[in-house]
């Protein structure tokens, strides 16, 4: 009730702190899209870096809400509905216009599976957001391959064949089971890595930094190798996420053992 007797009514719109956040998010959703229309000029290596460029935005604008103090239920939906298009919908448009158009049959339905693996993460996800259970947060680890990972990861083989010309890496025989692969890590339960299940020693800090530094420089000087070697790199990793869980949940099941027995 406001002071004079009437009911006070809820704000509309959004705060001004939670514009800038969001803002961020529709920018890399439009840099996304836009992979679709240099794909559609067959300017490969344009398409490519826009979605990269799509999926940095994309880690920005999460950061810049928590850095602003504006989490917002309203930023948590545009977020999921940004990255449906520019991580599900405008690589599986990439890569179908660079390959699978030419496959005899099922290019498009493969192609498709891009779009279906990231909608299905991204609806569990929603859907669990406000579960006080959920163990691999919890424990520090991500469900699956994040909708930005899982894009730059599908067009791998466009970087290779970036870097060498060689037309094995456009076949469709080598990129439609590719597709399909990380379409499937995305919407599947496997345990990956998030940022803030990584521990910095403070003795190994500032090494650190200058490992970032140099690795971005790279990036800038030889951007498809280091993408290259950044993809082989995660996917490497997925193993050890794996193991590191397990080992997570072992180590729960016996402090829940031995609570129970001392209890008892």
């Amino acid at each position: 009730m406001a002071d004079d007797g009437s009911v006070k009514r809820p704000e509309k719109g959004i705060s001004l702190r939670a514009f800038v956040p969001n803002a961020v998010t529709a920018l890399a959703l439009c840099v996304g899209l836009s992979s679709v229309r240099f794909a559609y000029f067959e300017n490969w290596v344009l398409a490519a870096a826009a979605i990269v460029l799509a999926g940095i935005l994309d880690g920005l604008d999460g950061r810049i809400a928590r850095l602003l103090n504006a989490q917002s239920r309203f930023g948590a939906e545009l977020d999921s509905l940004s990255d449906v298009i520019a991580f599900g919908v405008a690589p599986a448009l990439v890569m179908f216009l660079w390959s699978t158009q030419y496959m005899p049959q099922f290019g498009w339905v493969l192609a498709l599976t891009m779009v279906v693996g990231c909608a299905l993460r991204l609806a569990r996800f929603n859907a669990s957001i406000d579960d006080e259970d959920q163990p691999h947060k919890s424990a520090g680890f991500l469900t699956g391959i994040p909708a930005p990972v899982g894009a730059g990861l599908a067009m791998l083989p466009l970087y290779l064949w970036v870097i060498t010309d060689l037309e094995i890496f456009r076949h469709y025989g080598v990129v439609a089971p590719w597709i399909v692969l990380i379409a499937f890590l995305m919407m599947s339960n496997t345990a990956t890595f998030s940022w803030s299940s990584l521990r910095l020693r403070k003795n190994i800090r500032l090494e650190a930094i200058a490992v970032i530094a140099l690795l971005g420089v790279a990036l800038i000087n030889a951007p498809w190798i280091m993408l290259t070697a950044i993809s082989v790199a995660y996917l490497i990793c997925i193993p050890f996420s794996i193991r590191g869980y397990s080992k997570v949940k072992r180590q729960r099941a016996a402090e829940l053992s031995a609570a129970s027995d001392g209890e008892s």
